[in-house]
């Protein structure tokens, strides 16, 4: 673990075996198990580090940040293949965009470091009256295993251009790319700003929670879990944000599949919003797709060639669309939920890959599956699950999807596909999610607030006024002048 500039072992000598996700008998390397001590000896260094690092003219910050993005992207490819080895992620389709947004997350965090500001307030003659953004203090940032370097990217150099000092817990089913970004961070940034500890969540991530010298917990992970993150940080009034689960709804309106031209744009970005490169493991995926009923068959037919036209495969493999789930309990997990959907009374299957695995693959391989003609009120339409499962539910009136689709305790991502922009102004709006795209399915745009609705979370990422809200607090400064 990098605490204070030093890499050291677990104090209690302790260590957890690192599998790759996509050869389950191949053991990467092992980490050490981190506990109370741990935490508390990177939050001290944190602690230690805070005063010179909030201290430092903006310049600097932006200088180191720059250099540690420059550093980043001369790695970028051994990033790369370490992310494939260590999350399941395809190289070609998810491992390099990842490594290149964490590049993009340094520069773009870097570069806005003197934004950090405040105001300075008309208060008449005799008065100079002013706020301004003050450091948090230690920010905490607990990781998850499914895009971890992104998730970094979203965290560390907004808390860091904002003069705070940072703890990463790094997942602990794909800690390697983390330790390694600590790593070459590491040869800029003063000891004891950015550190990183490993172990289990309910340990060492816990400690960290709980730790009264945590200013702010930034945790990204599933809603369950979130609920105790806010209970637990809430209880000493720390500062929190939360990014968490999804079900997001994607909406088909016929005018977006009004000619074959038209049908083949839309389901290849259909396809990419269900997350299917990523086996599904992201909070994003648009995973109910909801699809007028004047185009249902069209739509979903076309959906349902592309998808099963995916190679899952070696992440490693630059022909590979799809690698490898995480781990057995994951595997199990999605298994389950598509048992659960194929007994549903008149489940159609537009697409079963569930075992139609290339032999001779040594991990967790999950192709996609796609159920027709669902109910909303499946459990595999309301439940997150994090796997490359798809439910169509057709509709016959905007209103009625509108109902479907906010009919979630989740409000994360949602994406509507129409080619009248009344229409698609009009869902967009009514839509109760925190992020909604119009006829893409992209991922998220650095410099934009990213964040979700209701159960989806707490607090905005990605933007320079999420990092304001999230990483700063206002001090207010009134002076009798005169």
């Amino acid at each position: 673990m990098l605490i204070g500039g030093e890499w050291v072992p677990a104090v209690a000598g302790e260590w957890i075996d690192v599998v790759s996700a996509g050869q389950r008998s191949l053991t990467l390397a092992r980490v050490p198990r981190g506990r109370d001590e741990d935490a508390d000896r990177a939050v001290k260094a944190a602690r230690a580090a805070f005063p010179a690092w909030r201290s430092l003219h903006f310049k600097e910050r932006q200088k180191l940040l720059l250099q540690v993005a420059d550093a980043l992207s001369d790695a970028a490819e051994e990033l790369s293949l370490m992310t494939a080895r260590d999350t399941g992620n395809a190289l070609r389709t998810q491992a390099r965009p990842e490594s290149q947004t964490l590049v993009d997350l340094f520069r773009y965090f870097g570069g806005i470091a003197g934004e950090f500001k405040g105001v300075t307030l008309p208060a008449g003659d005799g008065q100079l009256q002013y706020t301004r953004r003050e450091p948090l203090g230690v920010v905490a940032g607990i990781l998850p295993w499914n895009s971890p370097l992104m998730i970094a990217g979203f965290k560390t150099p907004a808390a860091l251009a904002a003069g705070n000092t940072v703890v990463l817990k790094a997942a602990e089913d794909a800690p390697l790319t983390i330790l390694k970004m600590a790593e070459i961070a590491g040869r800029f940034l003063p000891p004891g700003v950015l550190n990183v500890v490993t172990g289990y969540g309910q340990e060492i991530g816990e400690a960290l929670v709980q730790h009264p010298g945590v200013d702010k917990v930034s945790f990204t992970g599933s809603t369950p879990v979130g609920r105790h993150v806010a209970s637990a940080a809430g209880e000493r009034l720390a500062h929190l944000s939360l990014e968490l689960g999804g079900k997001s709804p994607s909406v088909v309106f016929p005018s977006a599949a009004s000619d074959p031209a038209q049908v083949d744009a839309l389901t290849s970005n259909l396809l990419l919003s269900t997350r299917f490169a990523r086996q599904g493991q992201s909070c994003t995926a648009g995973s109910r797709l909801f699809i007028h009923a004047d185009v249902y068959d069209q739509v979903l037919e076309a959906v349902a060639a592309k998808a099963g036209a995916m190679k899952v495969g070696d992440p490693l493999d630059e022909t590979t669309d799809m690698g490898a789930i995480i781990n057995e309990k994951q595997f199990d997990r999605i298994r389950g939920y598509i048992s659960d959907g194929k007994a549903q009374q008149g489940v159609e299957l537009a697409l079963d890959c569930s075992e139609s695995i290339p032999a001779g693959l040594d991990g967790y391989f999950q192709g996609p599956t796609i159920f027709s003609m669902g109910s909303n009120d499946w459990r595999v339409a309301r439940e997150e699950i994090f796997g490359p499962v798809l439910v169509a539910i057709p509709f016959s009136d905007a209103d009625e999807a509108i109902r479907m689709a906010n009919d979630s305790h989740y409000g994360l991502a949602a994406y509507v596909w129409s080619n009248d922009l009344n229409e698609a102004l009009d869902a967009a709006h009514r839509i109760e999610s925190g992020w909604v795209q119009v006829n893409q399915g992209g991922g998220q745009v650095i410099g934009q607030a990213y964040g979700g609705y209701k159960s989806s979370g707490i607090g905005r990422e990605v933007s320079l006024e999420g990092a304001m809200e999230g990483f700063t607090q206002m001090k207010q400064i009134n002076i009798k002048i005169g």
